[in-house]
């Protein structure tokens, strides 16, 4: 190679920045842009560069923010002539393509029956995280409809982003639905991202990508103009590769909406970074859940886990089983299948007025008309019995979210909390992650979320080791409005045990 063109594919190549891309924090990355040494546009531009060579095989990010980097640019004039607005100044994030944006990208859920159409505004969260000072780099592939289609559906799989993979191992899941959202975090192509759930959607793709997860409290997190399943159990939350950065990412979406009812008891952005205790296990009351959640991996680490508290001078109440875990599964299916009918189609009407499809029964048919691309390895069952539920004043719907509710949270873990004196419940979030079989669907050999999912109480997946290269999660549950507690919590484990490390990108 001559010396004129080794110059010029230097001069072509994007300049290597002050902090390394791979890992690097939200503190990271505020402090580079602090001292000069970056800036939000040099950040961004990075991030963009690693997604569009790293990304292929992966196929985490559905779509890259056209405007990103005049957005990072003005933030950085900004922060020269008024300083930061905030831990979130200048950050590049990413979103999970079911939460509205009013930009140049699309919000689709993964499905082709919304491709082209233009939300009227952004969803409530997004405008926090804009106010904020965030940089939306772009959104992230899920398994499609949030995965609520198909019992035999592939976790990570959408007509319109095809298959998310597993950083760690490509040829097993990423589980979902925030498929794409935990695959990219993962991946470091960006800060912090953003996924939501309705039963495991944050907390399941977090623990097999080892990553940082928090289901907030139903209620914390605004769902205004996100694409909905259950209005008695969706939430979005943060997804991240330290409790820091979950936590500096849930303090800017929390807050009190007035479009959302769910949210009148949450108060406004809080720092939760400022609740960081690395010695905050030392007395803590902490109830291991097992009953039912077991493999020989998950066994080791959940030993590990304990040993690692009690070094720290937790209490550990072993077992502290949560009553009725099992109870209420068929109450749970029949509130969100009765929710979802009547949730998209009021979503539809307001976010989503130029579309094909008006309600569920125009997504059925859309579906069948389109089967080759919509539907080419699993149908839409969920789809077709939740079409069959009557209105939410009906008996079978309102006896079932009663149920629910009490068995989950009052008889539930609200009563062992109680019975125990705990601060926290602890149980693996769920067994390793399985192979991708798109024929077969998803094996899920076990998982922890129900419980929390069903009660609307907050939830935080904390990376626990590995097995054979693959990653595994400990989960901290709580009383709702108790994430404080949970981030102090899971924290200190995070910092006594250290278990993260980044996959091996392809």
């Amino acid at each position: 190679m001559s010396r004129c063109i080794a110059i010029l594919l230097a001069l072509l190549a994007p300049a290597a920045l002050a902090v390394p891309l791979e890992e690097a924090t939200v503190a990271e990355l505020q402090e580079a842009m602090k001292s000069g040494k970056e800036t939000a546009a040099s950040i961004a531009r990075a991030y963009l560069d690693r997604i569009k060579k790293r990304d292929g095989k992966i196929r985490s990010v559905i779509e890259v923010n056209p405007d990103a980097l005049a957005i990072a640019k003005k933030l950085d004039e900004e922060r020269k002539s008024k300083g930061p607005r905030g831990p979130l100044h200048g950050i590049p994030i990413l979103i999970k393509d079911n939460i509205a944006t009013a930009d140049k990208m699309q919000t689709t859920a993964g499905s082709l029956a919304l491709v082209g159409v233009k939300p009227p505004r952004d969803a409530f969260v997004v405008s926090r995280l804009r106010a904020a000072g965030a940089v939306i780099l772009g959104k992230t592939n899920l398994s499609e409809w949030a995965n609520i289609r198909s019992p035999k559906s592939s976790s990570g799989w959408s007509a319109r982003g095809g298959l998310t993979r597993n950083p760690y191992s490509l040829d097993h899941t990423a589980c979902g639905s925030s498929s794409g959202t935990g695959a990219a975090i993962a991946s470091s192509f960006a800060a912090v991202g953003v996924g939501t759930e309705t039963d495991g959607s944050i907390l399941c793709p977090s623990a097999v990508q080892s990553l940082v997860g928090i289901k907030p409290t139903v209620g914390l997190v605004s769902r205004s103009g996100i694409i909905p399943i259950s209005h008695s159990q969706d939430t979005a939350g943060p997804m991240a590769r330290t409790v820091a950065d979950a936590a500096a990412l849930l303090g800017a979406m929390a807050g009190a909406d007035p479009k959302d009812a769910a949210t009148q008891d949450a108060k406004g952005a809080r720092d939760y970074t400022k609740l960081l205790d690395a010695g905050a296990l030392k007395g803590a009351r902490i109830g291991i859940a097992r009953k039912k959640l077991s493999s020989p991996a998950t066994d080791r680490a959940l030993a590990a886990a304990i040993e690692a508290m009690k070094a720290r001078g937790a209490v550990i109440v072993d077992p502290a089983d949560i009553p009725h875990a099992e109870d209420y599964g068929d109450d749970e299916t029949e509130v969100l299948l009765s929710e979802f009918k009547v949730g998209l189609a009021e979503y539809l009407a307001e976010w989503a007025p130029g579309a094909p499809v008006k309600s569920l029964a125009d997504l059925i048919a859309f579906n069948r008309k389109h089967a080759a691309k919509e539907m080419p390895h699993f149908g839409q069952e969920r789809f077709e019995l939740a079409q069959k539920k009557g209105p939410l004043d009906g008996k079978a719907y309102l006896d079932a979210k009663r149920r629910a509710r009490t068995l989950s949270r009052d008889k539930g873990l609200h009563a062992v909390i109680a019975r125990h004196k705990l601060d926290a419940l602890v149980a693996p979030t769920m067994g390793l992650p399985w192979k991708i079989d798109l024929k077969q669907g998803d094996r899920f050999p076990f998982s922890s979320t129900s419980p929390a999912a069903v009660a609307g109480t907050p939830a935080i997946t904390v990376p626990a080791g590995y097995e054979g290269g693959l990653p595994m999660g400990i989960t901290f549950m709580g009383r709702a409005w108790s994430e404080g507690v949970l981030i102090r919590l899971a924290y200190a484990y995070e910092q006594a045990t250290k278990h993260r490390k980044p996959p091996k990108l392809p």
